[in-house]
C-alpha cells in the first residue's frame, strides 16, 4: 500500500475528503518523526512500536577491492509488531 491509497482508504473509511485524510496522515507521521528525532519511542498499542536503534561505528570492507572502509555511526528507526498485529497476519 502506497502513502496516497492509505490517503484513500483513510477518506473512505472515515467519511472525510481526500485533503483532510491526507493532512491527518500527514500529522500522524510528522507525529512519529519529530518523536523518534527527539529521542523518544512511538507506543500504539496493539499495533506495535517506534523506536530508534543507534549503530555504533564500525569498520567493513568494500566487497570488490578488499579496501578497509569506516563506517560511520548512524541511528535508524527500528519497528516491533504488537501482538494484536501479529495475531492479525498469523
Amino acid at each position: 500500500m502506497t502513502k496516497s491509497e492509505l490517503i484513500a482508504h483513510v477518506a473512505e473509511a472515515s467519511g472525510i475528503t481526500k485533503a483532510q485524510a491526507a493532512a491527518a496522515v500527514n500529522a500522524v507521521l510528522d507525529g512519529i518523526t519529530n518523536a523518534l528525532k527527539n529521542g523518544g519511542d512511538v507506543r500504539l498499542p496493539g499495533f506495535g512500536n517506534f523506536s530508534v536503534n543507534h549503530r555504533p561505528a564500525r569498520t567493513g570492507r568494500n566487497p570488490r577491492t578488499g579496501e578497509t572502509i569506516k563506517i560511520p555511526a548512524k541511528n535508524m528507526a527500528k519497528f516491533k509488531a504488537g501482538k494484536e498485529l501479529q495475531n492479525a497476519l498469523n
